[in-house]
């Protein structure tokens, strides 16, 4: 049965955040809240927890395309290759912010990626879920989590999450009520952006 823990996006309580963290460490899984849908996400290094997130999206861990939720730029050198100026700038005006932005990997990806030519990197505009990777430090690999219900795409209402999450998931973090609309996903990968979904967040920034 997933823990229930309440947080606030303005000031996060620290000792919840620890509490969080301490799950991620160990393997669990935690559904937290960004500035778009409420995600699904687990320590980026850890691969029983990555294979069990595989097993319940129903794909095979080699083939998921997941997010990287980074606290800052500073994590980008982890994970992408030298990028040029024109895509920092892209990136300095849209993070934080409710993007997904596909880059080229390289050779120091975990060893769970280690095949993947790109990454997603998002950077959410939400305190709660920058704190969570601040405090783990490293990403967190997130997906995001679906309703089965055509009209709502996504799932809003944390107690609703915590209903039909609780037995899959070891924390659902209630942070208020979520967007159903997900991030706009744009590839720089080839250096030109290019857009891949378009959702929340203006294409101003390009």
């Amino acid at each position: 049965m997933a823990e229930f823990i309440k947080l606030y996006e303005e000031n996060p309580n620290p000792r919840r955040i620890k509490r969080v963290v301490e799950v991620l460490r160990n393997g669990g899984l935690v559904i937290y809240p960004t500035d778009t849908v409420y995600g699904l996400g687990c320590d980026i290094t850890n691969s029983k927890a990555l294979e069990k997130i595989a097993r319940i999206k129903g794909i095979k861990l080699a083939k998921a395309n997941w997010s990287f939720v980074c606290a800052d730029l500073s994590n980008l050198s982890d994970y992408v290759r030298q990028i040029n100026t024109s895509t920092f700038k892209i990136l300095k005006r849209a993070l934080p912010g409710p993007y997904t932005f596909i880059l080229p990997g390289n050779n120091n990806l975990p060893r769970d990626f280690k095949k993947k030519k790109t990454v997603g990197i998002r950077i959410p505009d939400n305190l709660i879920a920058r704190t969570l990777v601040k405090e783990l430090g490293n990403p967190i690999v997130s997906t995001s989590i679906y309703d089965e219900d055509d009209v709502i795409e996504y799932t809003t209402d944390p107690e609703l999450i915590l209903e039909k999450w609780e037995n899959l998931v070891d924390v659902v973090i209630d942070g208020g009520y979520g967007d159903n609309v997900a991030s706009t996903v744009i590839d720089l990968s080839d250096g030109a952006p290019v857009i891949v979904r378009e959702g929340k967040g203006s294409l101003g920034i390009l």
